[in-house]
């Protein structure tokens, strides 16, 4: 990481609609879908959908600090996905659509760890948040005919939208 850019690896259901969601955020520079938290290596979609991998479909986020703050990235995650659900978006269940957090660092997972308390004081979700706050390993680019799927298919299928929520940012 350096002045002019960051990056964050957040998975909360389908990489599709996330990466969409993600890419109108100011301050944005990059994404790129992929798989990230398994053990397997180089996984690919037919793998990580079978929800044995271990994998979670994963975005990387490359944004500006000076224009967005992680903080304020992770509060934006919050709004555009469950949380509460493990395993689950809509109608996509397995543990590839888990909600996790992959901390580069321990400024990142205390930084991590404090949006999710102030999320769940906030009383916006009804039940008690399962997002996982763990350590990065690898992220694996996700195949071509993945990145940007709904710009490339607008009318595809997506389970995320961007709820109205007063967090306590």
């Amino acid at each position: 990481m350096n002045d002019t850019s960051q990056t964050a690896y957040l998975a909360g259901g389908c990489f599709w609609g996330m990466e969409e969601l993600v890419r109108q955020i100011d301050g944005v520079l990059e994404t790129t879908v992929g798989y990230t938290g398994g053990a397997t290596q180089d996984p690919t979609y037919e793998t990580v959908k079978m929800g044995n991998s271990g994998h979670a479909e994963s975005l990387k986020i490359v944004f500006d600090p000076r224009r967005l703050t992680y903080r304020h990235l992770l509060f934006e995650f919050f709004r555009m996905h469950n949380p509460t659900t493990p395993n689950r978006q809509g109608n996509d269940i397995g543990t590839q659509y888990r909600s996790a957090i992959f901390y580069l660092d321990e400024m990142q997972k205390h930084t991590a760890e404090e949006v999710i308390r102030t999320v769940e004081a906030s009383g916006e979700w009804k039940a008690r948040l399962v997002t996982e706050v763990v350590p990065y390993r690898a992220f694996y680019r996700a195949e071509e005919y993945h990145q940007k799927y709904l710009v490339k298919h607008p009318h595809g299928y997506t389970c995320h939208y961007v709820r109205r929520m007063e967090l306590g940012e």
